[in-house]
């Protein structure tokens, strides 16, 4: 009996135990689906900065593969970068969205960009905050948020950060720099900008005079309050405050009365008499002594007494003015000397010396230089800066490795003399693409090649064919045109249209036409943020701009309808990620079974749409494969129609063995100058695909399993033609 009772009461323990065990496992189960279930959503530009929660799970919509969309960095991504973008570039998700999980780590001194998954990151030397991505899985013991905290919502409260020490400022305002241009970029680039500086500054503040509510920002070292004072005041106090936090960029200088017009002699006492109560204060470090130098000045309102800021600007006066300034500053430049370490360009400026420019329009020009060097922050890690002058002939001022900081760079610009002659600029560009952008000159290689043009009026000789050849070297040309022709000077312009046949893009971003060489001053800012814009400089991709590319694609029976609409897929996610134009990249295609067809040539099609629509439209053709007459049949109606210094590239799609042979027309097309690589698909035959490659040895020779995996190999296609495009040496 005792024996009975023991058992039962045991087994009702143990009964009771897995009874609460499974409750438990349940509830766990139940808490485990809805972390799984409830993920909050957020927006493709959504940046893992403005998130607070350290780590969580969120859920990206479609279409997030977009350059609007900025990444910073490879694997390890610098905060202010955009979350589904980065998940993209990681390939943790495709264009179409997913689930992902972000972790924040901490700041890392260096981001490396990248082109992953389709998306180009971006570098950065250095942020404060990091972030991972991965899967979209609960972490073991983690529990995630049901809804996200952000440090700003859509109104204008925003949440503070501490301040940041002064070693890390720099950094802060290259990021900074980043964002702004980003914003700058996507609202469209006007000569009308350099207006707005694109970092909010102390700087940036000192002319207002009416209040305004007081913001807190996430980075408390580029926004102060602006408190209700008066304009004198305003300036005094915040330029003090600038000079403790931005140490050396504002310099303000008195010039003296002497060189001052008569009408503006009470406007500079009114400013005299500021820097003195500044410098009675103690604020010396952010006002010094005098200078003689005519560049950076400020334009000054003379019925009002404030000090309106402008890059390098003249007084508004009139015309029989003389041509002298009170005070001269360095407030125009905000954030555009931070471009030494974002802006890695090596410019050169072509200086027009001819005699129609006259003197004083010449020196108004290397004052307009010797600024653009300043806003560049000229360094041997950023920016490096060449001047051509050109007439008749064009010749070398200094080259890119002569001067590595902005001081020695004005300096030189200072010293030039005028050349005279006339305006032959497709001689310089000829000159340039030919002699300047040499390794014994200091053309670093990895950085992008930019030339600027200043043309006064319009050229005497032809630019189109220089520019051309130019482009094709990888050399992005922008042009800055003063004082265009008249209706009545029309007629004397030897090439209409001269700057669209000579810039990388007729869409405005490469060309800036000044009214007047007085008003020269306002394009500063504009200049510098357009050619440090790696991004928009599409000429410097040199193996996405320059070349002929042709497909030839098996459309023999073995291929099936459904398959051959992934090949065209295929052929048409190659096709986008080039520069596609009448004189960059050129597309065409070939369709062959037993026979050949001509679906479009080069010349067919010249804008990136049109072709991707003609593409689509190819009908499938069912047939024989006789690859090797496909390829004489290329060769003959394709590639033979290329133009001179293109690149001939063949790419070739074929699912099975030839019933012709390959080697001799790949051999024959090999000896023409056809670059060629060979994808096979399934049953296709590995000698006869690496007979048709150029170079088996430098991977022109793909095979895929199945056509559902052709997409896996359109970015490593891509990155090998780049890799050896760039390892070639300039013509």
């Amino acid at each position: 009996m005792k024996v009975t009772v023991i058992a039962t009461f045991f087994g009702v323990f143990l009964l009771c135990t897995y009874a609460a065990k499974e409750a438990t496992r349940k509830t766990k189960k139940a808490k485990l689906y809805f972390v799984l279930t409830d993920v909050p959503q957020i927006d493709c530009d959504v940046k893992a900065g403005k998130i607070i929660n350290p780590e969580f799970i969120a859920k990206c919509p479609p279409g997030c593969q977009d350059v609007k969309y900025r990444v910073y960095g490879t694997d390890i991504y610098a905060s202010f970068s955009s979350v589904c973008n980065a998940a993209i570039h990681s390939g943790i998700i495709d264009n179409t969205g997913g689930k992902i999980l972000v972790q924040k780590v901490a700041g890392h001194s260096a981001y490396r960009g990248s082109f992953s998954n389709g998306v180009r990151s971006l570098s950065l030397p250095r942020w404060r905050e990091s972030f991972l991505v991965s899967e979209g899985k609960p972490r073991k013991g983690v529990t995630y948020p049901s809804t996200l905290e952000y440090s700003s919502s859509k109104s204008t409260i925003v949440k503070s950060e501490p301040k940041k020490p002064e070693q890390d400022l720099k950094a802060t305002k290259s990021a900074d720099t980043a964002n702004a241009s980003e914003k700058a970029s996507e609202q469209g680039d006007t000569i009308h900008k350099e207006q707005t500086p694109p970092v909010p500054t102390p700087a940036t503040q000192m002319a207002t005079t009416t209040p305004t509510p007081t913001t807190t920002t996430t980075d408390p070292s580029t926004t102060m309050p602006k408190p209700t004072t008066t304009a004198a005041t305003t300036r005094t106090t915040t330029l003090a405050a600038a000079a403790k936090t931005r140490p050396g960029l504002h310099r303000f200088r008195n010039i003296g009365s002497s060189n001052v017009h008569p009408a503006y002699s009470s406007v500079v006492a009114a400013a005299s008499r500021q820097v003195q109560t500044a410098q009675g204060r103690g604020q010396n470090t952010a006002f010094r002594g005098t200078s003689t130098s005519a560049s950076n000045r400020n334009t000054l309102q003379p019925n009002t007494g404030l000090q309106r800021q402008e890059p390098v600007a003249a007084f508004r006066r009139a015309a029989a003015s003389p041509a002298h300034l009170a005070v001269e500053t360095d407030l125009w430049k905000p954030g555009l000397s931070l471009f030494d370490t974002d802006c890695k360009v090596d410019l050169s400026f072509l200086m027009d010396g001819s005699w129609s420019i006259g003197k004083r329009r010449f020196q108004l020009q290397k004052q307009f230089l010797g600024n653009v060097a300043q806003a560049l922050g000229i360094s041997s890690a950023g920016p490096l800066m060449g001047i051509v002058q050109y007439g008749d002939d064009p010749s070398t001022e200094f080259n890119l490795k002569t001067y590595v900081n902005s001081k020695d760079v004005r300096n030189a610009i200072e010293k030039i003399a005028q050349k005279g002659g006339l305006s032959n600029v497709g001689k310089a560009l000829s000159f340039v693409n030919k002699n300047f952008f040499l390794d014994a000159n200091g053309n670093r290689g990895g950085a992008p090649n930019v030339v600027v043009v200043m043309v006064d009026g319009w050229p005497t000789d032809r630019v189109e064919e220089a520019s051309r050849l130019a482009r094709e070297s990888g050399i992005n040309i922008f042009f800055v045109t003063i004082e265009a022709a008249a209706e009545s000077e029309k007629q004397n312009v030897i090439e209409p249209n001269f700057v669209d046949k000579a810039v990388c893009r007729t869409n405005g971003f490469y060309s800036i036409n000044v009214p007047s060489w007085f008003s020269l001053h306002k394009v500063v800012q504009p200049l510098v943020k357009r050619v440090c814009d790696t991004d928009r400089l599409v000429c410097s991709k040199t193996c996405l701009n320059s070349a002929d590319i042709g497909f030839v694609i098996d459309g023999s029976s073995s291929v099936g309808t459904s398959n051959f609409r992934t090949v065209l897929q295929f052929v048409a996610n190659i096709s986008k990620e080039f520069e596609i134009s009448d004189t960059d990249t050129r597309i065409g295609a070939v369709q062959y079974t037993y026979e050949q067809r001509l679906e479009f040539s080069f010349d067919k099609y010249s804008t990136k749409q049109d072709v991707l629509s003609a593409i689509k439209r190819i009908s499938y053709w069912s047939g024989g494969t006789s690859t090797g007459a496909a390829i004489s049949y290329a060769s003959e109606q394709l590639f033979s129609k290329s133009k001179p210094n293109k690149r001939k590239i063949m790419i070739l799609i074929t699912d099975g063995r030839s019933y012709d042979d390959v080697r001799v027309p790949a051999m024959a097309a090999h000896q023409n100058g056809v670059i060629a690589y060979s994808v096979g698909v399934a049953w296709a035959a590995q000698d006869e695909l690496e007979a048709i490659a150029t170079d088996p040895d430098k991977e022109h020779a793909f095979f895929v399993d199945e056509f559902d995996n052709l997409y896996r190999f359109v970015n490593q296609l891509i990155q090998n033609i780049c890799t050896e495009f760039n390892s070639q040496p300039r013509n």
